[in-house]
């Protein structure tokens, strides 16, 4: 079935997304996707996005994949540049991968993975900033990074990924003064949502799910393409043109420090 480009609250806008083959990222995708964007599932193993951006399109959506590793800036820069060839232009740029394996405790008996938190998120942040701003600033578009409630109230059991994510939103703040007359807006969600890395952690962990139920006042965890996708939705679009620099956080009130 063809559709109008123009309906939605996205129409006619293109969005690449960073970790877009799968869980958060695939449902803010396809939530976008629904709106009328043209999507560029950014995935470091094509055999996931690719049928992730098959699935779009067989649903009637303008749907791409792309491979990219975010800890190399020659693949960022590469999936930018393949977002241009297959759609013209770049409109919206969310960065929602996160690698790197740290085990909860405390920092003193950390190991080694946590650099891979660091290169996922700071530097790929960072990186993807660069390479997006002449596109986004062209376009008038958005800059939308994924991090987390950690990062504002801190993780006696997770330090390094609360550091990591409150640097992000640093990064939010910044280039929300710095790039406003450009007319570009920057902004965070801080997501709870069920993904398939999330069932890996109550596997490890069973008593993980009754504790995350009984600390959300909503009593349930969020759905990646119809509780998290809307309100990157909302923050892409004209909907939001006055909000920058803000984190919008959608965990069904767990946290409810700002």
């Amino acid at each position: 079935m063809s559709k109008d480009l123009d309906a939605g609250l996205l129409g006619g806008r293109v969005a690449l997304i960073t970790g877009g083959g799968a869980g958060i990222g695939l449902g803010i995708a396809t939530a976008m996707a629904r709106e009328g964007a043209a999507v560029v599932l950014a995935a470091r193993r094509i055999e996931n996005g690719e049928p992730a951006a098959e699935a779009l399109r067989d649903a009637g959506h303008r749907a791409l994949c792309v491979r990219c590793d975010v800890t190399s800036r020659i693949d960022l820069e590469s999936a930018v540049a393949a977002t241009i060839d297959g759609f013209g232009h770049l409109d919206c740029f969310v960065h929602n991968a996160v690698g790197g394996s740290v085990a909860p405790g405390p920092i003193e008996g950390m190991d080694d993975g946590w650099p891979g938190l660091l290169a996922t998120t700071v530097r790929a942040s960072f990186d993807a900033a660069q390479v997006a701003h002449p596109h986004l600033a062209a376009a008038g578009g958005s800059f939308l990074l994924l991090t987390s409630a950690a990062g504002m109230e801190g993780s006696a059991s997770l330090p390094a990924y609360a550091m990591v994510k409150a640097s992000q939103r640093a990064l939010a703040k910044s280039l929300s003064q710095e790039w406003g007359p450009a007319g570009i807006r920057v902004n965070c969600i801080a997501p709870v949502a069920r993904t398939p890395a999330m069932d890996r952690a109550y596997r490890a962990n069973p008593d993980l799910e009754e504790r995350l139920l009984e600390r959300t006042p909503l009593r349930r965890i969020g759905d990646p393409t119809d509780d998290i996708g809307p309100v990157a939705v909302f923050l892409t679009s004209d909907l939001a043109r006055f909000v920058t620099g803000q984190t919008i956080v959608a965990d069904g009130g767990g946290f409810l420090g700002l």
